[in-house]
């Protein structure tokens, strides 16, 4: 491909295998398009999907995936640990190679437009893509989720960018933009209190005073009988994995609680691994040019 995009659509839908599958399904059958990973979570009740393509590819497999999640998800049933304001809650589209973020923004717009006029789904664009400083932030947006929308939507302020000025009740509303790579990490907590992974998140999260590249939120893995801290990293070169990962286990130990593992949902640039290992073996004088693979295929 000598034009990539990424594609990363979160879908609220993280137990249904067949329902996934018909999904994943309408992304691989797109011309121009490579699927690269999903991943589900069954307390999250969420999956999200990493595609890559050139622009009508990307535009095209967006759509399509939308278009099938509208007709097999219905949300008046949907319950999860994850915040989410529809059946595919949130799709943004990021620059990767020979595209600027001023041609994500256009495939944002367009796509939003067609989905709004076509499906018949209440559509918000957000980060570059946002048409109001309010907009920029998803959180802003999903506040209030799929339950608290049906009344948002009727405020003025809250007007959709495009589609109808009211919730479709079955598909809700979605959430479309464009942005950098984020990084989408979460750590494990040995407790099952959710107080004090609320509380962790607290600490870290930038909106309430800690990294300023950070979001994140406490959530219940009651299948494991544990507790998470969920963060997106939205500029990992910032604010690495490693720092964030030594301010938690520093939170947690406040309250005698053991960090128990940690998880990447989808996929990570190198980088920020290689940063990690960096930070933990204490290199000296290491560089990328040091890696292996960077060398076989520059």
């Amino acid at each position: 491909m000598n034009q990539i995009i990424e594609c990363v659509p979160n879908v609220s839908e993280g137990r249904d295998q067949e329902k996934i599958s018909e999904l994943i399904k309408e992304v691989v059958s797109t011309e121009g398009v490579k699927l690269l990973d999903y991943s589900s979570d069954k307390d999250h009740n969420r999956t999200v999907i990493t595609f890559v393509g050139d622009k009508e590819g990307v535009k095209e497999a967006a759509f399509k995936l939308i278009k099938k999640a509208s007709e097999i998800i219905d949300m008046r049933y949907h319950k999860g640990e994850h915040p989410r304001i529809g059946a595919v809650d949130v799709v943004p589209f990021v620059p990767v190679k020979n595209v600027t973020m001023e041609e994500c923004v256009q495939i944002a717009r367009e796509l939003g437009e067609r989905v709004g006029k076509e499906l018949n789904i209440p559509v918000y664009l957000y980060e570059e893509a946002a048409t109001t400083p309010e907009r920029k932030n998803l959180e802003n947006i999903r506040r209030g989720e799929y339950e608290g929308f049906f009344e948002k939507i009727k405020q003025p302020e809250w007007k959709p960018d495009f589609g109808p000025s009211e919730m479709n009740p079955k598909s809700g509303a979605i959430v479309i933009g464009a942005r950098n790579f984020l990084i989408a990490f979460n750590v494990n907590l040995g407790t099952n209190d959710i107080e004090i992974a609320n509380k962790i998140a607290k600490a870290v999260r930038f909106s309430s005073g800690g990294y300023r590249y950070v979001k994140a939120m406490g959530v219940e893995l009651r299948e494991r009988g544990i507790v998470q801290v969920s963060m997106n990293l939205t500029d990992f070169n910032k604010t690495p994995i490693y720092r964030v990962f030594e301010t938690i286990k520093a939170e947690a130990s406040r309250y005698g609680v053991n960090v128990v593992g940690s998880e990447i949902i989808g996929l990570v640039p190198s980088k920020a691994l290689l940063d990690v290992a960096d930070y933990y073996l204490r290199l000296e004088n290491f560089s990328m040019d040091m890696v292996l693979e960077n060398r076989i295929y520059e």
